[in-house]
């Protein structure tokens, strides 16, 4: 096959084929896989040496505005409500163009990390007005040409127990946010948050992603709610939540009930590996809990699911470097997950199930899809995510965005 002007990454491994293939790229999408050697192109060619291709990384879950503030905090305690306070504090200094900065930068750590698809969460308050979500949108056409960028508005300091913030998400709505998130849990009144949430949701005709049970007390959980919401405003497969630490606090029986009930309601859980274990478990001596929702048995009962980052560098997670593949990495080490299918399950979760929930269905490397790739210095996904492979290559619709060489030995 020959294809003038297109590019062809040589040599790839790809999920669902044994031997060596050509991919072309014709137009931003995959025209075509061949086996290796078949493929003609008189334009780009590039040599991926057996390395495995898989779709572009996808983060459901991140806060781009308040990133990168770790040294501004002073975070003791480790506690969910230290790091609220804690960012509550510094974002009243925040400026439009600290906010831009920062959060540039952690999205091109992520860019770089292989991300070409991504949902980040920007609150609004009274405090911090649109400022923070004005300076994020402007990242979406500057950083156009390496990811598509979506804004959740979202009320983390409380919607009903503070006035005027539900103003500011539909001015958020109106601006061109895209999704509407909640977080129940700092308000009184938990569930009527969650009934607000989903009137806005509806008036806008957006999807739903709320922070959900961030804690360990079973006895405060509101996912029962939140699926019973979702089938009474007929939002199946609109509505996802995050964290849901809850669920690793269950025994089986009752996780399983909820398990049942999110796949009939089609509400997908997002884990946030990284958050989830440095700020679970708090005040436990011994025992302490992983607090980390083991998401691979939802997804045995139906449930869509996905991994994502959520904070870097900030009180709620003071470290991170945007990595998808170390977040898949870090969850199978958490959940104790070993086997090659269950490793490529979860990279599954920051590629094409995470793409699912952002609203993507053809998000593979197959003929048709776009091609949003990462060349990954692997054979496999299951290496992939037992190694952290590295990117070497991206792509966003077919344009190179990302290259880096391997790392060499220099043998005496």
């Amino acid at each position: 096959m020959k294809i003038a002007g297109h590019r062809v990454l040589r040599n790839a491994r790809i999920d669902g084929r044994d031997d060596i293939v050509d991919i072309t790229i014709a137009a931003g999408r995959i025209g075509a896989i061949d086996a290796a050697g078949s493929a003609h192109n008189d334009g780009d060619t590039v040599d991926v040496g057996g390395r495995y291709v898989s779709p572009g990384f996808v983060e459901t879950h991140v806060h781009l505005d308040k990133s990168c503030i770790v040294d501004r905090c002073h975070a003791r305690e480790g506690t969910l409500a230290e790091a609220i306070r804690e960012v509550a504090n510094a974002k009243a200094a925040f400026t439009p163009d600290d906010v831009h900065a920062r959060a540039a930068r952690t999205l091109e750590r992520a860019i770089l990390q292989g991300t070409t698809r991504m949902r980040t969460h920007v609150e609004v308050d009274p405090g911090i007005g649109l400022r923070g979500f004005d300076a994020v949108l402007a990242l979406v056409d500057e950083y156009a040409w390496a990811i598509d960028l979506e804004l959740c508005v979202f009320p983390q300091e409380g919607l009903t127990d503070n006035p005027g913030t539900e103003e500011l998400i539909v001015a958020a709505l109106r601006r061109g946010a895209r999704v509407v998130g909640a977080a129940p849990y700092v308000d009184r009144d938990r569930h009527g948050q969650i009934d607000r949430i989903f009137a806005i949701a509806r008036d806008f005709d957006v999807p739903i992603d709320m922070h959900l049970d961030f804690t360990l007390d079973v006895a405060k959980m509101d996912v029962e709610y939140v699926c019973a919401k979702t089938r009474e405003h007929r939002y199946e497969g609109r509505v996802a939540i995050g964290h849901a630490t809850t669920l690793s606090a269950l025994p089986a029986a009752r996780f399983d009930a909820i398990a049942a009930m999110l796949a009939d309601a089609g509400v997908a859980v997002t884990v946030l590996p990284s958050t989830d274990l440095f700020l679970m478990g708090r005040g436990i001596d011994h025992d302490i809990p992983r607090g980390v929702a083991p998401v691979h048995r939802l997804v045995k009962a139906g449930v869509n699911a996905s991994l994502a980052t959520n904070n870097v560098l900030n009180p709620f997670t003071p470290y991170g470097d945007c990595s998808l593949v170390r977040m898949a990495n870090l969850y199978a080490n958490i959940a104790q997950l070993g086997a090659r299918d269950e490793l490529a399950l979860c990279h599954r979760m920051v590629t094409e199930r995470a793409a699912q929930i952002l609203g993507t269905g053809d998000h593979r490397v197959e003929v048709g899809a776009l091609a949003d790739l990462v060349v990954l210095d692997c054979a496999s996904a299951a290496q992939a995510v037992a190694e952290i492979a590295a990117p070497l290559y991206v792509f966003k619709q077919g344009r190179m965005t990302v290259s880096r060489a391997p790392a060499m030995l220099h043998r005496p």
